[in-house]
């Protein structure tokens, strides 16, 4: 996938505004304790984005949060299951807009890059442009980080075909259709996969754009944690890749399995041609077992294909019966 710089998205900014009727802009800003940098955050947006109208979630703090961020002028709501993708759930459930811009509370992204991507959104009719992140300092990401989000980007890439430079990026920009046929099924931080494997899989035309990323601002503490998390992508990596592409899933298996028993058998086999007995009872019958199950595998695959086609299509028309803001 191509990366759009900053510098050329940033020359069709005024794409959009030759539509005619202008978009209506949300941003979209899900917050657990962000009480330090919520409100530089609110405000970076109305100047960014003058037209936007600011959202808050506050997700349960235990500080002043909300109280900040309203004050600083955004709309607060409020979101009491625990977890990134919980709130995420409640925000593309709740805001009615033409463009979405989703963004983390904690101050590390370059606001002024908003309407770079929201214009190049705009002008090619996309469903989502993805602010990838280009650090500005050491401290910007802290130790393993940028080694695990590599390593997971790559994954996605090697599972699913094709990816993003920054998959676990948490500054993006959606068109109402990606927003409004995005299931948000995960809970936690791993819905930043669940959003990049939901648009790869329906084929959506998406984009990069390099964006500024710092460090958090004194006193505010990041609340990922490395490997807990980093465990928790992985896993809704398989199961994504397990619901999303059963035969190769269950194939995978059926080969390692049939492998197995084959391993077992042969030597059965082989004594069975020379002798015409079969002295280890126990071993063949485990073979055939393995056998079967391997059988089974590729079986239930075949299965869940057709299943998972099926279920494809329907995502598909969903989204196709979302008009695109240049068709309304």
């Amino acid at each position: 996938m191509d990366t759009v710089t900053l510098g050329a998205a940033a020359t069709i900014s005024d794409s959009w505004r030759a539509l005619g009727e202008p978009p209506r802009i949300a941003v979209l800003i899900p917050c657990y304790d962000e009480e330090v940098a919520i409100a530089s955050v609110v405000r970076s947006f109305h100047q960014a984005l003058p037209a936007a109208r600011i959202h808050v979630y506050d997700n349960n703090s235990n500080d002043r949060t909300g109280e900040v961020a309203r004050t600083a002028g955004a709309a607060v709501h409020n979101e009491r299951l625990r977890g990134k993708g919980n709130v995420i759930r409640r925000m593309f459930a709740d805001i009615d807009a033409d463009v979405y811009v989703l963004v983390d509370g904690d101050g590390t992204y370059d606001p002024a890059s908003a309407e770079a991507m929201v214009a190049l959104l705009l002008a090619d009719n996309l469903d989502m442009v993805v602010g990838c992140r280009v650090h500005c300092t050491s401290a910007a990401y802290r130790r393993g980080h940028q080694l695990g989000n590599a390593m997971l980007t790559g994954f996605v890439g090697w599972l699913f075909g094709k990816s993003f430079t920054d998959m676990l990026s948490g500054y993006r920009v959606f068109s109402r259709r990606f927003v409004k046929s995005f299931p948000a099924l995960s809970r936690g931080f791993e819905t930043e996969t669940e959003l990049t494997v939901h648009a790869l899989e329906l084929r959506m035309p998406i984009a990069e754009v390099k964006t500024a990323y710092g460090e958090r601002p004194v006193g505010s503490a990041s609340k990922l944690h490395t490997y807990r998390d980093g465990f928790r992508i992985l896993k809704l990596i398989l199961s994504l890749y397990k619901h999303e592409r059963p035969l190769a899933f269950f194939m995978v298996i059926s080969a390692l399995l049939a492998a197995i028993a084959i391993g077992l058998g042969i030597p059965i086999v082989v004594e069975w041609l020379s002798t015409g007995l079969v002295p280890r009872f126990p071993t063949a019958i485990l073979a055939s077992a393995i056998m079967i199950l391997a059988s089974l595998s590729a079986t239930a695959g075949l299965i869940l294909e057709t299943v998972t086609r099926g279920r494809k299509e329907l995502k598909r028309l969903v989204y196709l019966q979302i008009p695109a803001f240049k068709d309304e």
